[in-house]
């Protein structure tokens, strides 16, 4: 008999809590999901992506252009934004708590969103299984969880087998942004990219400028609060 497949093989960037949502959230995972969450087969996990569970672009959003994903989108402010102000591109929205998810849905169907799609799913595995290669224009990741223990620092999300990942899911061409209030994490973020196959730097000089596509999010604004700098990097992806 064949041993068990694991659970998981290796740390994940997130701890799943099991916090109750509003009455509003949960009304609008009833009457919104539908339109906005993508259902996908899954693996072990309940974030997980099944192998082979790809999908087409193309047929989830009834069109060919510019698509976009931010990794660890939250309440949404972020991606809605940018999808209610940029309508001609495409937007994936990848988080693993079920109330981000549904306040997400809230605020987009406020804006009439229609360009905006959402999975629940741990991020790693969504670019390994369900996105097509070279499938990507951009990938943010914003204010990814630090980590800042020495103990947890391997469940950063950014590591070289990520930078494979997002190599992997951007275009030639393709944009990777990053930003945090964590100055240890963003010399580990820098350090991981610069020596990864197939990115090259995007900016001149210690840190990338802000990216002006970003609307300031309570992350964002507590860094500042607390004192901490907030640091951004480009990426572009290159051929190997």
């Amino acid at each position: 008999m064949s041993e068990p497949r694991p659970f998981r093989d290796r740390p994940v960037s997130f701890v799943r809590r099991s916090g109750r949502m509003t009455d509003g959230q949960e009304r609008a995972w009833a009457d919104l999901s539908d339109r906005y969450v993508l259902d996908v087969p899954r693996d072990a996990a309940v974030t997980s992506i099944a192998p082979g569970a790809a999908i087409e672009p193309v047929e989830v959003w009834g069109r060919r252009a510019r698509l976009i994903a931010e990794i660890g989108s939250g309440q949404g402010h972020a991606i809605v934004h940018a999808s209610s102000s940029r309508p001609d591109e495409d937007f994936l929205a990848i988080e693993v708590f079920t109330a981000g998810l549904a306040r997400t849905m809230l605020e987009a169907d406020r804006a009439e969103v229609r360009n905006l799609r959402l999975v629940e799913a741990n991020a790693p595995e969504v670019l390994q299984h369900l996105l097509p290669p070279a499938s990507l224009d951009e990938l943010w990741v914003f204010f990814p969880d630090p980590w800042h223990k020495n103990k947890h620092n391997k469940r950063r999300l950014v590591t070289a087998e990520f930078a494979a990942l997002a190599a992997r899911s951007l275009t030639d061409g393709g944009v990777l942004r990053l930003a945090t209030d964590w100055e240890d994490y963003a010399r580990q973020m820098r350090d991981v990219l610069d020596g990864a196959c197939g990115f090259t730097r995007a900016f001149e000089g210690e840190w990338a400028p802000r990216f002006e596509g970003r609307i300031l999010t309570a992350f964002e604004h507590k860094g500042e609060r607390a004192g901490r700098s907030i640091r951004d990097l480009t990426y572009r992806r290159i051929p190997e």
